[in-house]
């Protein structure tokens, strides 16, 4: 169960790394779509509409790397100061509870819609725009697909924790003594 947890982690860390670079790019775009029109008196709505797909790849599919590094934004006035068992069944009940059925709603949800984009091939709807609004709400249920991936980690992690079958030290020091 450690390896498909493992997996799961390495698969949302390398796509989480690979749309990190959307931050850089979506800066030198605007910077280029800036001076070109107000230095030359040019505008590219190509250019401006590839700053939205940007941000929209990076905030959907970097959601679960941000969560799998415990980077989501928590209410943790309890879980802060919290002994690493009773982290782990929160971790453990918000996945089965909240996580993986909202990410399954988000999939089953945006099913149709994202498949009717397809059908239509759907574009910008302004004549100069990117033509693949599409591959842009696709975005959407692989989101929730990563994010319920994602809740399987935690419950198992969670699980092993538990069971006494896992280090009980922080998460941080658990990757390093597993790599070692």
């Amino acid at each position: 169960m450690e390896l498909l947890a493992t997996a799961i982690d390495n698969t949302n860390r390398a796509i989480g790394k690979v749309v990190s670079w959307f931050v850089l790019l979506m800066v030198l775009v605007q910077f280029g779509v800036v001076v070109a029109r107000y230095v030359f008196g040019v505008g590219n709505l190509w250019a401006q509409e590839s700053i939205i797909y940007m941000h929209g790849f990076l905030f959907t599919l970097a959601a679960a790397y941000t969560l799998s590094e415990e980077g989501h934004v928590r209410v943790d006035i309890f879980y802060r100061e919290a002994s690493l068992r009773y982290r782990a069944w929160v971790d453990l009940l918000g996945a089965l509870f909240l996580l993986i059925p909202v990410s399954i709603i988000i999939v089953t949800t945006s099913w149709g819609y994202v498949s009717t984009s397809w059908r239509v091939f759907e574009s910008s709807q302004e004549a100069s725009g990117i033509p693949a609004v599409f591959a842009l709400k696709t975005a959407i249920p692989v989101m929730g697909m990563l994010l319920a991936a994602q809740g399987v980690t935690m419950v198992i992690r969670s699980a092993l924790l538990l069971s006494g079958r896992m280090p009980t030290t922080p998460k941080h020091d658990v990757e390093t003594h597993m790599s070692a």
